[in-house]
C-alpha cells in the first residue's frame, strides 16, 4: 500500500504554502499529492483555483502523481476541464490524474451563481462530461450528441501525453457512482470508509462490473481519509483541534473523545499500531492507495512522520 497526501485547497492555501507543500512531497518521497477542488466548505478563505495549481504542480515536481480530489461538474464546461487536463498531462509527463465527482456543496454553488441542479441531473451530466472528455482525448476530430454537452467537429490539441489521463471517481454511493466506477474509471477514491464498510463498498463494485462485463481489477483503488495520526500525543491534539474545528465538534468534547467517535465515521486515527492495522484490513480487501490529509499547512511533523514511521510499515502490504 502506498501513503500519499491530500489537501484541502480551499482552507487557507496560499501560492507559497502550495509550493511548499510540494517540495515538501517530493524530498519525502510521496508517490502522490491531491487537492480538492472547492470555492469553500464552511467558512470562507483563501482558495486557489485548482487547475492554475496543477500547472505549477507539473513544473515544480518530477515524480508525483496529482489532480483533484474531486472536480465537480457544475463548476466547469466538460470541454474546458477535458482540455486543461490534456494540456497539464503533456506539461508533467503524464503524472495529472483527472478526478471528477457530481458535487455536493449547494452552499459554494448558491455562493457563486453556479446553477446546482437536482442529484439525477448531476450524475447524468458527469457521465456526459466524462463521454466529452473521452472523445475529445481520443478522436480527431470528435462529435458527441448528449443532453446537456455537445461536440461538432471538435479537434483538440495537443492530445494528453498518455493517449488520456487516467480517470478517477470519487464517491462510494451505490447506485450510481459505483457504477459509473466501473463502466468508466481507472481509479475509485473513496473517502473514508472503515474497513467494513469499504468491504460493503467493494461487493457492490464488483456486481456493476460484472454487469459491465468488466475485470475489478483492472481498477485502481484508493481513499482520501481525515486521518488523525502525529508522531506524538501533542501533534495528535492538535490535528484533532483542527479537525474538530472544521467539523464543528460539540463544546466541551475533547480531543481523545473525538478521536473515538470519529472512528464509527471511519476516520483513521490512535497510535502507529492502531492505524498500521486498520491500513492492513483495507490493504487485505484491494486497497492500493490511501491519501491522509495535511491539514495544518505550516508544520511539517505529520508529512514527515508519515514519510518516516507510516509509509515503511505499510509499503509491503
Amino acid at each position: 500500500m502506498d501513503i500519499g497526501l491530500m489537501v484541502e485547497g480551499q482552507n487557507g492555501l496560499t501560492w507559497e504554502r502550495w509550493s511548499h507543500i510540494l517540495q515538501l512531497a517530493e524530498r519525502l518521497h510521496f508517490p502522490s499529492v491531491f487537492r480538492s477542488d472547492h470555492y469553500f466548505i464552511g467558512t470562507q478563505q483563501e482558495s486557489l483555483e485548482a487547475y492554475l495549481s496543477f500547472v505549477l504542480a507539473a513544473r515544480e515536481t518530477s515524480t508525483i502523481r496529482f489532480g483533484p480530489l474531486v472536480t465537480p461538474i457544475t463548476f466547469r464546461s466538460p470541454v474546458n476541464v477535458a482540455r486543461m487536463a490534456a494540456q497539464i498531462d503533456v506539461l508533467s509527463g503524464g503524472r495529472f490524474v483527472m478526478g471528477m465527482g457530481a458535487g455536493w456543496n449547494e452552499a459554494e454553488h448558491r455562493a457563486y451563481g453556479i446553477p446546482f441542479p437536482p442529484v439525477k441531473e448531476r450524475f447524468d451530466r458527469l457521465e456526459e462530461g466524462i463521454n466529452i472528455a473521452k472523445a475529445l482525448w481520443n478522436d480527431s476530430p470528435a462529435t458527441y450528441a448528449g443532453r446537456y454537452y455537445q461536440l461538432d467537429g471538435a479537434d483538440l490539441m495537443p492530445k494528453p501525453a498518455t493517449g488520456h489521463p487516467p480517470l478517477l471517481i470519487g464517491g462510494s454511493g451505490e447506485k450510481r457512482t459505483l457504477r459509473l466506477v466501473a463502466r468508466y474509471a481507472a481509479e475509485w477514491n473513496g473517502v473514508n470508509l472503515s474497513p467494513e464498510v469499504y468491504a460493503q463498498k467493494v461487493a457492490v463494485l464488483e456486481r456493476h462490473c460484472e454487469t459491465e462485463k468488466r475485470d475489478p481489477a483492472t481498477i485502481r483503488r484508493s481513499m482520501m481519509a481525515f486521518a488523525l495520526v502525529a508522531p506524538d500525543t501533542a501533534g495528535l491534539d492538535r490535528a484533532t483541534e483542527r479537525l474538530m474545528g472544521m467539523f464543528g465538534a460539540p463544546k466541551g468534547q475533547s480531543p481523545a473523545d473525538f478521536r473515538t467517535a470519529s472512528k464509527k465515521r471511519g476516520i483513521i486515527s490512535g497510535t502507529t499500531d492502531e492505524v498500521v492495522e486498520t491500513l492492513g484490513q483495507l490493504a487485505e480487501l484491494g486497497m492500493q492507495e490511501v491519501q491522509f490529509q495535511h491539514f495544518n499547512f505550516d508544520d511539517v511533523a505529520v508529512p514527515e512522520f508519515l514519510a518516516a514511521e507510516l509509509a515503511p510499515k505499510v509499503r509491503g502490504l
